[in-house]
């Protein structure tokens, strides 16, 4: 048990660094683009998807608990909500860039993300017009990110609470190879699985960004395939369902766009999955 936590505290170690830099990175750009990213969407209309999957691969804390309160107001569509949830990252890129991932996979998933988020929020808002009433709306994105203590302060916090959750899953994860074995714990996640991208869809939808990060640290050790893997990070919006569910008191509608964005998810990671991706 003592070389499992030394194993962890050393891999947690190896990319503090870079986490931060990340972070810091993150939060300058965030701040300097939160207000305009609010105007695009806003003023996106028909247009809405397009914008909203490319502005949604932004790793911006809270940019998806915007979208919410936005569409709970009825001034974006389903299909942009749609749209920003499925590109949306939360914790995914900065986990890729600490952990040194290969430039030219960090630029296929979130690709591939934005692709997925835009033709499918086209597509929804195709089917699904709705009328929209205008409300007031109050930005309540920041409420919780200390951003007035400046970005440095904002990305050491940052920082740290996801540290927190890496050094958990991470210790998890050695625990497992150590006593049950890398190889039957990727057989339990086998490629040729059906259900695989089911489930970690599931694990996707989880408000956390426990979820996010656990997706990420999986397929980076090659446990989950690129097509699970980015089920699962296609369903993940961070917080954002849990905002939902607090600030919009249709439960129905709720349950319908959880069951739209797992059922997306879901079934992209098995269509992936069948063409061997």
């Amino acid at each position: 048990m003592q070389e499992i936590i030394l194993d962890t505290i050393l891999d947690c170690l190896k990319i503090l660094p870079f986490l931060f830099i990340a972070f810091l990175i993150i939060e300058f750009f965030e701040h300097k683009l939160s207000h305009k990213t609010e105007d695009t969407i806003k003023k996106a209309g028909k247009f809405g998807p397009l914008f909203g999957s490319l502005l949604g691969a932004l790793p911006q804390c809270g940019f998806s608990v915007l979208a919410t309160n936005l569409y709970i107001t009825r001034i974006i569509s389903l299909g942009t909500l749609i749209a920003i949830y499925l590109s949306t990252s939360d914790e995914m890129l900065p986990i890729l860039i600490a952990e040194k991932a290969p430039i030219d996979s960090i630029l296929f998933l979130v690709v591939l993300k934005i692709l997925i988020g835009m033709i499918c929020g086209f597509i929804i808002d195709l089917i699904i017009r709705k009328e929209e009433t205008k409300e007031h709306f109050e930005i309540c994105e920041h409420d919780h990110c200390d951003c007035e203590h400046g970005i440095v302060m904002s990305a050491i916090k940052h920082t740290l609470k996801i540290l927190i959750f890496i050094f958990v899953i991470t210790f998890i994860l050695n625990a497992a190879f150590h006593y049950i074995g890398e190889d039957n714990i990727k057989h339990i996640f086998d490629k040729t699985n059906f259900f695989t991208p089911f489930i970690a869809a599931l694990i996707g939808l989880i408000p956390n960004c426990g979820s996010s990060i656990i997706l990420t640290e999986l397929y980076i050790t090659n446990i989950l395939p690129l097509s699970s893997a980015l089920a699962g990070l296609l369903a993940n919006s961070g917080v954002a369902l849990l905002i939902l569910f607090k600030s919009n008191k249709n439960i129905k509608e709720n349950l319908k766009i959880v069951g739209i964005l797992y059922s997306i998810s879901a079934i992209t990671g098995l269509l992936l999955k069948i063409f061997g991706v």
